[in-house]
């Protein structure tokens, strides 16, 4: 008898102990699950790849003024296009213990292991104009880059016609913008134009000038530049301008405020147009949303314009 009895202790203690695992497993799948916070409650992290470009302190502009409506926290750094300062820059507002981290990467590649780290402690990530090559992200809002270099190449094709000899100037190597808009021009421009050169300026406006001076030493024959983003788009206006080639055909990417200004009195031929400061909103309602309990989409569009000389 005292043997059963024994045995039946054991039992139930057995039993309690499977009953304490169980309950300690639901803790832990309630504790990654997002608690649910007010926009005035949270606490945003920003990094931004640069700004030292006009387009991305729109983005930030964007964001800091839906911030500010909702009375939001938000942390913002700038990576100064330094891959291993923008690592560092979101590891301090993990640290700092921030509820979303929205990242304009300066790398899709080089960022990864700082999303990764994002991950690990349970704070969301929302990418801006480019993505992260790993690491799981919330959204990514971002243009169409490839239609938008899609958009650029016809527009060539439209205005110099078939065949012309064309230059590109990349953006930042490893950048998701910089492989989408290139791949969105050469698709169209690897059929119908000759593209003689195709070189990074690192979506820099000194860069930009400086790569198309040493371009047109042995290309001087060209008649239409696509820049990647405006900026290296105004520096190649510069050079082609200081070398006496004032017909040769200019088309940048973003709409920045100055490529706009440009486009408008004519020294520059088109932009293929983003909306920055839209863009900027349209990350942080994504992360209201997700802090709702809304359904987040996996890519949110910003919209695109080819915005023309008249």
């Amino acid at each position: 008898m005292k043997k059963f009895l024994v045995s039946m202790v054991a039992v139930g203690l057995l039993l309690a102990g499977c009953g304490a695992a169980t309950l300690g497993d639901n803790e832990t799948k309630s504790d990654t699950k997002t608690e649910e916070k007010k926009a005035a409650d949270l606490k945003v992290g920003v990094s931004i790849s640069t700004l030292n470009n006009p387009f991305f302190v729109s983005v930030k502009d964007g964001i800091t003024k839906l911030a500010d409506e909702n009375k939001t926290k938000t942390i913002i750094s700038d990576a100064q296009n330094d891959a291993s300062k923008q690592s560092n820059d979101i590891d301090d507002l993990i640290q700092q213990k921030v509820d979303v981290i929205l990242v304009n990467p300066v790398d899709s590649s080089a960022i990864q292991p700082a999303v990764e780290a994002a991950n690990e402690a349970n704070i969301p990530v929302i990418t801006l104009d480019r993505s992260s090559d790993g690491g799981k992200i919330l959204t990514l809002v971002a243009s169409d880059n490839v239609k938008g270099g899609e958009m650029a190449a016809n527009f060539i094709i439209d205005k110099v016609g078939k065949g012309a000899k064309v230059v590109q100037l990349e953006g930042t190597p490893g950048a998701s913008a910089t492989r989408e808009r290139g791949k969105g021009f050469e698709n169209i421009a690897k059929k119908d134009l000759n593209v003689v050169q195709s070189q990074s300026a690192d979506f820099d406006r000194a860069k930009g000038l400086t790569v198309m001076e040493n371009i047109m030493q042995s290309n001087s024959d060209i008649t239409a530049v696509f820049a990647q983003n405006d900026e290296m788009a105004l520096g190649a206006v510069e050079a082609l301008k200081s070398a006496g080639k004032k017909d040769v055909l200019v088309v940048g990417f973003d709409g920045n405020e100055d490529g706009l200004k440009a486009v408008k009195a004519g020294t520059l031929a088109a932009t293929v147009a983003q909306q920055p400061v839209e863009m900027g909103k349209l990350a942080l309602q994504a992360a209201y949303d997700h802090f709702e309990g809304k359904k987040v989409e996996s890519k949110i569009d910003s919209p695109l314009e080819l915005v023309e000389a008249k």
